[in-house]
Order: structure tokens, then C-alpha cells, then sequence
């Protein structure tokens, strides 16, 4: 039996969890672990984790009715506080779990303590990280498509307009500007895609795993999941508080978005170069210099590929919080939410911030139309007409370099040399081959699906306005009717838990 003297002790330790310890948490210690500025962001989330939970304990008779309505009415006025930052956060609160359960005391009493019945701090915070990704990735997908329909716009708006090109950053063949735009639209429905192949792993509920091996009380997990709208329910206790592979999943997706960010981000940055003087980006979305009167400088998108290396450190940071972790639940997982929370919210901003720069940029289509003009991008084209003339690509590609050397060595274009020089090359030429000369022509006698060629990229364009309005899933093109069917049966599928 304890002394009067530990009882004493013991009771000094004023945290919702102290009941056992003789001493307050150093003052050090504290400011060391506790997490409140970050986690205070989950605080929906919690709040809707703790009213499902009170509706099961009572249809389970773990509460009486009474009970149950001031713990959902105290939670209730909680979340009100806390909507309009009146909540009284007071010095010493480690995390909004414990801030939430001690402000519930002082407003109901002592029926507050029920409120933790069968639930641990554990399988509480992975139902609110759990909850607050599925908030999140429904805002990321929806940045992503308001962007898609951005370089949808312009690229509809552009339809027609030449441009270089380009394969290690060297005029290659002349494309549609369109073309290129949709390039892009086509890698933010990836993104999509792996969000919600991520979300269909995610939406599982860990609610009533308790610390990590379940609890005694005849607690309905199924009731909480689909109160909270999850599919289903983490099958093992352990592997639901351990557990953070959700996290990690929406950062590397997280970590691709950035990138394809990045490399629009750069192409912006090199086009309203003087050296391109492709595009112009509004005022609003540059700035100057302090020093140079005639800058303009590119900040937004140069921020943006700055970012990317930020996101990309966040995936570090949880990889190697989580890589060398025994089961079950370690202290180290407090570390979790700042590269969750930073990643959703730096990956947001990046897409709103990109959109709307998008939408003030001018593309000037006349630029891009000269630098095609004077280049040598319609070299293959060349021996693509010598193939269609029964020559070898070999030969015909050694044939091609020929011309374009002898061009460049005479200071020519090649639409200027004349029909005799280029019989020299080869007998099969005929003055068909001014044609193909031509760079503006170039891209209409591309026949392949999915190319440059303006029938090719119309289709795209009528593919994407119907995708980006909903008239069709956009991550079922390419597929076939098996596997479309296939597809569909799956997307309806639960796959995580029985």
C-alpha cells in the first residue's frame, strides 16, 4: 500500500496520464515533446473520431444515454470554440487530444473521463491522420484538376500554334504547342490516380485498436468506421497503431506532384527568358529588382521548384522516423505530423499559386513560330520521306545528316536549298520533298495515335474536356472493354478489409 506521502506525490502530477508518477514532467521536457502547435490542426478530425466513438459506447451500453448526449453536446461546443478561436488553450497542454478531453472536464465534469473508454491516444491519432489525409487528398485532387483545366484552356486557346520541340533541351521536331500543354494534363491525372489508389488503402479505420492489443469491452469498430465513412477496418490492433504507411504514400504522391510542378516550373522559367521570349507571365505573378530596372523575374514558378526540394525532404523525414521503429507504437511517430501537414499544405499552395499564374500567362505563339522557322527540325523529317521512298531508315537518317550538314556549312535553312543540290544527296529526291521542308507542315503528316499531328491532338482536346467536366473517367483511357470492365468491378471494390 503506498505511503501517504507517494499518494501525495503521485497526485501532483497534474497530466490526464500521471496517475502513477511521483514527479511533474520537467519543464524542459515538455516544450521538448509536447506537439499542440501542429496537431491543433487535426482537430475536426478528432473531434469527429470522439463523437462516433461516444455514439457507439452507447449504443453498446458503455454509456448511458445520458452520459452520451453531454459528452456529444461538450464536444459539439468544443468544436465551436475552437472554429472560431475561442477555445481556452492553457499553458501546459502536451496536444489537442489531451487540450480537447481537459476542456470537456471543465465543461461537463467528471463524465468526461468516459470519454477515453476503450480507446487509446494510439488508435486515436491514427484516426485522425487517417480522416485528415482523406480531407486533404479530396483538396489535392481538386487543385489538380482545376489546374488541369487551366493548360486545358490554353492549349484549346492555342490550338494550331507551331513550336520547337525539344529533346535535351535542342530543337528536335516542330509539335503543336497544344501538344505540349496536354503533355502535362496527362501527368496530373497520374497524380490523381495515385492519390486515390492511395485513398482506397487509407480509408480504413484503426478505431478500437486501443494502445495496441485491442480492448476487453464489447466495443462495434465496424459502427465507428462507417459513422466516420471508412470502407472498413484495420484487421490487426498492432499493425493499426503502428502503422503509418498512409502518410508515407501521400507524401511520395505528394513528392510527384511537386516534380511534374518543377518541370513546368522550369520550362516557365527558361520561356519568358530573353533567350526564349516564349511567354510573357503576368505582372501580378512576377516581381522586380531592387537594384536592375528592367527585370521581371519569374518568382512564382522559381518558388515553386524551390518547393519541390522541401516536399522531397518531408518523404526523407518520415521514411527515417519510420525505418528502424519495433512494433508497436514509439514516441518517434509524434514526428509524423510536420512532414504530413507541411507536404499537404506546401503541395496546395504550389498548385493554387501554379493555376493562377497559368491564367495570367501570355504564350507568344509568334516567337515560338520563328524559332521553328530557323532551325533544322524537319531533318527526320527528310528521312521519313527518303523511307516512304524505299530507301533503309539507315540510310535514309545518314542521308538526312548529309543535308543538314552541308545546310549549316552554307549558312541555309533548309526549305531555301535548291531542288539540284539536293538530288546530289540522293536520286530518290524529287520537289515533293519541299513538302516536307516545310516546318509548319511538319506536324499534320505525323499519323500515329496520340502524336503531334492536329487531328490527333484535337482528339485529345475533346478527350480532356469531357474527362475534366466528368463526363468520362479520364484513368480509363487507354484501356481496353476487358479491362475497363475489370477496372470498374475493382474501383467498387473494398480491398483492404473484409
Amino acid at each position: 500500500m503506498p505511503s501517504k506521502k507517494s499518494a501525495s506525490a503521485a497526485r501532483a502530477n497534474t497530466k490526464l496520464w500521471g496517475g502513477g508518477f511521483k514527479e511533474e514532467l520537467n519543464a524542459m521536457a515538455f516544450e521538448f515533446s509536447k506537439s499542440i502547435d501542429l496537431d491543433s490542426k487535426l482537430y475536426k478530425e478528432d473531434i469527429a473520431g470522439s463523437l462516433a466513438h461516444v455514439e457507439m459506447l452507447a449504443t453498446q451500453g458503455l454509456l448511458t444515454k445520458s452520459d452520451a448526449e453531454k459528452l456529444s453536446q461538450g464536444l459539439r461546443k468544443i468544436e465551436k470554440e475552437l472554429d472560431t478561436g475561442t477555445f481556452p488553450f492553457a499553458i501546459g497542454q502536451e496536444d489537442i487530444h489531451m487540450a480537447i478531453e481537459k476542456r470537456l472536464h471543465d465543461l461537463i465534469g467528471a463524465v468526461a473521463g468516459k470519454l477515453h473508454t476503450a480507446r487509446s491516444r494510439n488508435d486515436q491519432v491514427a484516426t485522425d491522420e487517417r480522416l485528415y489525409l482523406r480531407r486533404r487528398i479530396s483538396e489535392i485532387t481538386d487543385l489538380l484538376t482545376e489546374l488541369q483545366r487551366t493548360l486545358l484552356s490554353k492549349a484549346e486557346q492555342h490550338f494550331g500554334a507551331v513550336m520547337p520541340g525539344y529533346t535535351h533541351l535542342q530543337r528536335a521536331q516542330p509539335i503543336l504547342l497544344s501538344h505540349h500543354l496536354l503533355a502535362y494534363v496527362e501527368m496530373f491525372e497520374r497524380d490523381k490516380s495515385r492519390y486515390m489508389d492511395g485513398l482506397r488503402r487509407l480509408n480504413v479505420s484503426p478505431l478500437g485498436a486501443a494502445a495496441l492489443a485491442g480492448t476487453p469491452h464489447p466495443i462495434d469498430r465496424r459502427q465507428t468506421a462507417k459513422a466516420l465513412g471508412f470502407s472498413g477496418i484495420v484487421r490487426n490492433s498492432i499493425d493499426a497503431v503502428s502503422d503509418r504507411d498512409y502518410i508515407i504514400e501521400f507524401i511520395a504522391t505528394c513528392a510527384i506532384v511537386m516534380m511534374h510542378l518543377s518541370r513546368l516550373a522550369e520550362e516557365f522559367v527558361l520561356w519568358s527568358s530573353q533567350e526564349f521570349r516564349f511567354i510573357t507571365i503576368g505582372d501580378a505573378f512576377t516581381t522586380g529588382s531592387s537594384i536592375m530596372p528592367q527585370k521581371k523575374n519569374p518568382d512564382m514558378a522559381e518558388l515553386v521548384r524551390g518547393k519541390t526540394g522541401r516536399v522531397y525532404g518531408d518523404l526523407i523525414n518520415i521514411l527515417t522516423v519510420m525505418k528502424a521503429l519495433p512494433l508497436a507504437y514509439n514516441r518517434d511517430m509524434q514526428e509524423d505530423k510536420f512532414p504530413m501537414l507541411d507536404a499537404a499544405d506546401t503541395t496546395a499552395a504550389c498548385l493554387k499559386i501554379f493555376s493562377a499564374m497559368i491564367a495570367s500567362t501570355t504564350f507568344n505563339v509568334d516567337a515560338m513560330r520563328t524559332a521553328v522557322l530557323q532551325d533544322y527540325a524537319t531533318a527526320t523529317d527528310i528521312a521519313d520521306y527518303l523511307v516512304q521512298k524505299g530507301l533503309a531508315f539507315r540510310e535514309a537518317h545518314e542521308i538526312a545528316a548529309k543535308i543538314v550538314s552541308y545546310a549549316i556549312d552554307h549558312e541555309l535553312l533548309l526549305p531555301n536549298l535548291p531542288l539540284e543540290t539536293l538530288q546530289q544527296f540522293s536520286p530518290a529526291i524529287d520537289e515533293q520533298i519541299f513538302e516536307v521542308l516545310s516546318p509548319e507542315r511538319s506536324p499534320a503528316r505525323k499519323r500515329s495515335e496520340g502524336s503531334t499531328a492536329p487531328k490527333a491532338v484535337k482528339a485529345q482536346l475533346n478527350f480532356w474536356k469531357k474527362a475534366l467536366s466528368g463526363a468520362i473517367r479520364a484513368a480509363e483511357n487507354g484501356l481496353g472493354t476487358a479491362e475497363r470492365k475489370r477496372a470498374k468491378k475493382k474501383a467498387h471494390q473494398q480491398d483492404s478489409q473484409p
